[in-house]
């Protein structure tokens, strides 16, 4: 099986067609996945121009090919702490509900029955991260809010667990210590990180996750290139 993901696309709807257009010629292909890390909305001009992208997307293709998973800000406007358009709380203001007539119930619809992680082969898919320190109990043991939310992003060996993590919500700038940084961050062990910052970067990292071999590749114009830790890519 070949997995595309993405991640944190937050309203950026150009530069999220811009990353589709790597891989949209293989979604026709039988074993082709889209996986989607969620944080869909809060940041560009266009959160429902994404939605609807990603609706349909599944539309065409079926939720078990384009997979999309919960992140934070997905669930801060199902816990009504935000609208699909603002961060409410996030600056400090008090959020009463929205003013749309229901024109979002949509939205609210599909937020609502998004996973908060997807398994396929060896890896584990996730907006933010599980929790590590149980090893391989980690599916009954991780609370929702860790698996939307967990922060600061671990790195290094998840003992007890022969599974990889890929992951967005931590900026890859942050997670390498390198500002100008916004690629895909492998740690050389369990992790791979994907949230390229597309606010900053203006745009979205395309990963390739190839079941049969376990290997990972960034996708680019030119190819898919083998991904190797980031102290050696740097």
């Amino acid at each position: 099986m070949k997995l595309y993901c993405m991640s944190d696309i937050h309203g950026c709807l150009a530069e999220f067609e811009e990353a589709l257009s790597l891989i949209k010629q293989h979604l026709e292909e039988d074993n082709v996945k889209l996986i989607l890390l969620g944080d869909y909305i809060h940041g560009g001009a266009d959160n429902r121009g994404v939605l609807d992208r990603v609706m349909a997307l599944q539309h065409r293709y079926g939720k078990d090919k384009v997979v999309a998973l919960l992140g934070n800000h997905e669930e801060f406007v199902l816990q009504g702490d935000s609208d699909i358009d603002h961060l409410i709380k996030m600056i400090g203001k008090n959020y009463n509900g929205g003013d749309d007539d229901g024109e979002d119930d949509k939205y609210i619809r599909w937020m609502e029955k998004l996973p908060r992680y997807h398994t396929e082969g060896n890896t584990i898919f996730v907006h933010a991260g599980i929790e590590e320190e149980v090893g391989d109990l980690w599916e009954w043991l991780t609370e929702d809010e860790t698996f939307t939310g967990k922060y600061p992003a671990e790195t290094g060996w998840i003992h007890f667990l022969e599974m990889k993590v890929v992951a967005g919500h931590v900026g890859t700038a942050e997670i390498s210590g390198d500002p100008c940084y916004h690629d895909i961050y492998y740690d050389g062990a369990s992790h791979y990180y994907i949230d390229g910052t597309v606010l900053d970067s203006g745009r979205i990292p395309v990963l390739k996750v190839d079941t049969e071999t376990d290997r990972y590749y960034r996708v680019t114009e030119t190819g898919d290139l083998l991904i190797l830790p980031y102290e050696e890519e740097a």
